[in-house]
C-alpha cells in the first residue's frame, strides 16, 4: 500500500497467473512466459499449479481461484503472442509500457536488446513489482537505469526505467520527461489491461498524453475491452462469488472498435489493424471456451502519421 492508501493491482497478479498457468503448455512455439512464474509468491502459485495439472480443488474459493486462473490464461495467450508480435515488428528503440503490472516483456524478448523500456505505472504497483523482481534472484544485477542495486533477473532490454504514474491525477508527459524519454524519437507504446479500468475522460487524457511524444515512426498497441452482456454478467457473477480481483478494480470504461479509432485519429493515430481475441486465438490455435471474453476483448494497432 502507497502513502494515497492504494494497493498494488490485483489483476496485475491474475495476468501473471495466467501466463505462468500458460508457459510451455499452450500453442508452443507462439507462446511463452518462463518469467511469470517467479515473480509469484507460493500462496499465488498454488492455482497456477493446480490449473497446470488439471487438478481443480473442493472448495467454492479455492474453485473459483482455479477457474480464474484458468480463464485468464485463455485470455492471455493470444492477447500476448499478439502484442509480442506487434512490437518485434515495430522495434523503435524506446517502448513505454503504460500499465506495466507485472509485465515480463523487458526480461524476456531479445528483440529489445536495442530497446529502452519505460515501465509506468501506479507507484503502489511498482512498488510491489520490484519486491519481486528483488526477490527472484537477490543480489544479481539487472539493468534498471535509476537502481544499480539487486533488481531480480538480468533484462534483455537495453535498460528499464519504473516511472511512477497515476493515471487518474498525475502528468504522463512530465513524468517521461524525468525518467529520460525523448519525445523526439519514434516510439513504441504498449497499453495491455488498462483502459478498462479508466473512465472515458482519463482514456482521452492518456491519448493526448502520449500522442503529444509521438514522432514519426512511432506506433501504439492497445488492449481494450468492447461491450458486452455477457462479459459482463460473468464479472458480476464473479464478484458475488466473493473474487477479490474484480470486485475492487471494476471497469469504467468499454469502447467500439469504431470509438476507438476515432478517438485515436483526433490526436493523428491512425489503427491498422484491429481484432477480436477470438479471432487471434483461432489464427494461433489456442483454446477458445470462454468464448464472450474472447469476442470482447481486442487489440488494436495505431500508427503515427
Amino acid at each position: 500500500m502507497d502513502e494515497s492508501g492504494r494497493t498494488a493491482s490485483r489483476t496485475a497478479v491474475l495476468v501473471c497467473q495466467g501466463r505462468a498457468a500458460a508457459d510451455g503448455r499452450a500453442v508452443p512455439g507462439r507462446f511463452a512466459d518462463p518469467v511469470a512464474g517467479r515473480l509469484l509468491r507460493a500462496p499465488e502459485r498454488v492455482p497456477v499449479d493446480q490449473v497446470r495439472a488439471s487438478t481443480p480443488p473442493d472448495g467454492m474459493r479455492a474453485r473459483t481461484a482455479y477457474e480464474s486462473v484458468r480463464a485468464c490464461a485463455e485470455v492471455v495467450v493470444p492477447r500476448t503472442v499478439a502484442i509480442d508480435e506487434a512490437l518485434r515488428a515495430r522495434v523503435t528503440g524506446q517502448l513505454v509500457i503504460l500499465g506495466a503490472g507485472l509485465d515480463t516483456r523487458a526480461w524476456r524478448l531479445p528483440e529489445l536488446a536495442g530497446t529502452d523500456v519505460w515501465e509506468v505505472d501506479h507507484p503502489a504497483s511498482q512498488e510491489d513489482k520490484r519486491a519481486r523482481l528483488a526477490a527472484v534472484a537477490p543480489g544479481v544485477r539487472g539493468m534498471d537505469a535509476d537502481d544499480t542495486g539487486p533488481a531480480g533477473p538480468p533484462v534483455t532490454a537495453r535498460s528499464v526505467r519504473f516511472t511512477p504514474v497515476d493515471f487518474t491525477v498525475d502528468d504522463l508527459g512530465a513524468a517521461l520527461d524525468a525518467a529520460g524519454h525523448d519525445p523526439a524519437r519514434p516510439t513504441t507504446w504498449l497499453w495491455e489491461g488498462v483502459v478498462p479500468y479508466l473512465t472515458r475522460d482519463e482514456v482521452r487524457a492518456t491519448v493526448a498524453a502520449l500522442a503529444a511524444r509521438t514522432a514519426p515512426g512511432s506506433a501504439l498497441v492497445v488492449n481494450y475491452q468492447t461491450p458486452s452482456a455477457k462479459a459482463a454478467t460473468g464479472r458480476l457473477l464473479a464478484r458475488v462469488l466473493g473474487s477479490s480481483v474484480t470486485s475492487g478494480e471494476p471497469w469504467r470504461s468499454l469502447w467500439r472498435p469504431d470509438q476507438l479509432a476515432a478517438l485515436l485519429a483526433e490526436y493523428g493515430l491512425r489503427v491498422v489493424s484491429d481484432d477480436t481475441l477470438l479471432a487471434l486465438a483461432h489464427s494461433i490455435g489456442s483454446q477458445t471456451r470462454v468464448r464472450a471474453s474472447l469476442r470482447s476483448g481486442r487489440v488494436a494497432v495505431a500508427e503515427g502519421r
